[in-house]
């Protein structure tokens, strides 16, 4: 049996990785569910006692069995940047101050939270594994190939995030736990159901530049696909193999569709 605590289940991707992890009834897993109105003040605060009480709830429900696998996958998406590039939000001096304020308390310090109240089930536990779900937005290989100019203050905060995952490892690998990146593809979860025609044109760009980067690429994949990949790729990664601290695809590799 393995333990798995995995934020943001709510919905998209993480309910699949509840779904799935479910379905063997050996598993023991725990879903956390951030409260949306906390996460729309970002009062660092609130986001801190509400992951310490998660904490200590958790370590109530596992005892000594601890956490094997720490699944950091929630997260914020802004609307600000999704569909537009780098240059749109000259004129959007107050917006990006927000924005960014946000992205970096939500995404980056959430994390390290999370990563240090949970620390000691993750030492307990057999397995050892935590997994960041980030994304090949953040990858500089990418934007600069593609030229990909949308998306980049969430970009910016997952590349962050892929830092403090690289400086956890860095110090905890020795200790046998491996912490690793891992971007999901691009999932179809609906964020762009309610986009306008002029949006969706910018999205459309996007995909356009993907499909010259990755020919083989045919729209966005499914929730039950990703997850399924990103389960497949977080078991056969070791620091052995050189995992520790990486910044892999759902494919395990650099190839992000």
């Amino acid at each position: 049996m393995s333990v798995y605590v995995i934020t943001g289940v709510s919905k998209g991707i993480g309910f699949e990785f509840l779904k799935q992890l479910s379905e063997d009834r050996q598993n023991l897993v725990i879903g956390l569910v951030r409260d949306k109105a906390a996460t729309e003040k970002k009062i660092a605060a609130e986001l801190y006692a509400t992951l310490k009480q998660a904490a200590a709830d958790t370590a109530e429900i596992v005892g000594e069995r601890g956490v094997d696998y720490l699944v950091a996958n929630g997260g914020l998406v802004p609307y600000l940047d999704t569909y537009g590039p780098i240059g749109a939000l000259s004129d959007k001096v107050e917006e990006v101050e927000a924005v960014s304020s946000q992205l970096l308390q939500t995404n980056v310090v959430g994390n390290i939270h999370l990563f240090h109240l949970f620390h000691p089930l993750i030492m307990k536990g057999k397995v050892k594994k935590v997994i960041t779900i980030s994304s090949g937005m953040a990858d500089l290989d990418l934007i600069n190939d593609c030229d990909v100019d949308i998306g980049a203050l969430y970009a910016a905060s997952k590349a962050a995030m892929n830092v403090i995952v690289a400086k956890f490892s860095a110090q905890y690998k020795k200790d046998g736990v491996l912490f690793l990146s891992i971007s999901p593809g691009l999932v179809e979860v609906g964020l762009y159901a309610d986009a306008t025609p002029e949006e969706l044109q910018g999205m459309s760009g996007f995909v356009g530049k993907l499909v010259t980067y990755a020919p083989h690429f045919k729209g966005p994949i499914t929730p039950e696909e990703s997850v399924r990949y990103v389960r497949l790729t977080w078991e056969k990664a070791s620091i052995e193999d050189g995992f520790g601290g990486a910044f892999v695809s759902h494919l395990g590799n650099k190839q992000w569709v």
